[in-house]
């Protein structure tokens, strides 16, 4: 059985931080987003090797598939070198300006606007799956 662990990725002030939503105790933080995912991963197998088998959650015996989940600010600092502001805008609709102000945490978006990034993501990441070269 494959279960999806949902990691939650956030900045903060000094660190990123991460976190596995639906297993308490499983935590993680790191100068970067890859050293926090990589530091949250570690956390899973420490949790698994130091806990007897009857204390193991379920979701964490069998095989993992994880889902990342970023705040915008982690998403665009982690992914500044695929997608330039100028491309995420034509993406999402949101300008250079303000994505710019969201990456270095001058601002924050509100919920609408996160929705909106998120949507205008999920419906290019759909549409990318589709795409084949020949």
């Amino acid at each position: 059985m494959i279960t999806k662990l949902k990691i939650t990725i956030e900045k903060g002030p000094d660190l990123f931080s991460a976190w596995a939503d639906d297993i308490p105790g499983i935590y993680g933080e790191g100068e970067s987003v890859k050293k926090v995912k990589d530091d949250i991963l570690k956390a899973i197998e420490l949790y698994k090797a130091n806990n007897e088998d009857k204390n193991i959650p379920e979701e964490l015996k069998g095989d993992m598939v994880f889902e990342w989940h970023f705040d915008v600010q982690s998403f665009l600092i982690y992914y500044s070198g695929i997608f330039t502001k100028a491309a995420l805008e034509r993406i999402t609709g949101v300008n250079q300006k303000q994505l710019g102000h969201y990456a270095s945490g001058l601002k924050k978006p509100r919920k609408s606007q996160v929705e909106k990034i998120d949507n205008a993501l999920q419906k290019f990441f759909s549409e990318m799956q589709m795409v084949r070269l020949v």
